[in-house]
């Protein structure tokens, strides 16, 4: 059995999301999703999310890609988990391309990136739910 292991927030969750979800899946039999916790985001990333840990994982778990999601506390137990776990891919993001290199080298699992969907990020719909412009927009095609 080949198994998969990738790494995230997993926030308001989205295509892009599933699309990474759907192809980390294709490269494997078992996908690993470590979701970073609360206060992992909070104390590591500066970051709040929108969604607790347990709906993110929640969600996460119904997803039909998913077989296993266990939480990510830390930067580095990205190697003590590959290792736990029988990993045999890393899989992330390609805005992360060159980051986790090393894990080939301190692991036995090859580090792949994967292109991002393209026009779809939850700092962009953060962003544009953040917007009046695109608040003025909804409110008018409701309207309608």
């Amino acid at each position: 059995m080949k198994r998969v292991i990738t790494y995230g927030t997993f926030d308001m969750l989205h295509y892009g999301h599933i699309n990474l979800l759907r192809r980390a899946k294709e490269r494997g039999d078992y996908l690993i999703v470590a979701l970073s916790t609360d206060e992992f985001n909070w104390n590591s990333k500066s970051k709040r999310t929108y969604f607790s840990f347990d709906k993110r994982k929640q969600l996460l778990e119904a997803i039909r890609y998913v077989d296993l999601v266990i939480p990510e506390e830390s930067w580095n137990q990205k190697v003590s988990d590959i290792k736990l776990y029988q990993v045999d891919e890393f899989v992330m993001g390609d805005d992360w391309a060159g980051q986790f290199d090393f894990l080939s080298t301190e692991t036995n699992a090859k580090v792949v990136y994967l292109e991002r969907t393209p026009e779809i990020s939850t700092t962009q719909i953060k962003k544009d739910l953040n917007s009046k412009n695109m608040v003025t927009e909804h409110v008018s095609i409701v309207q309608e």
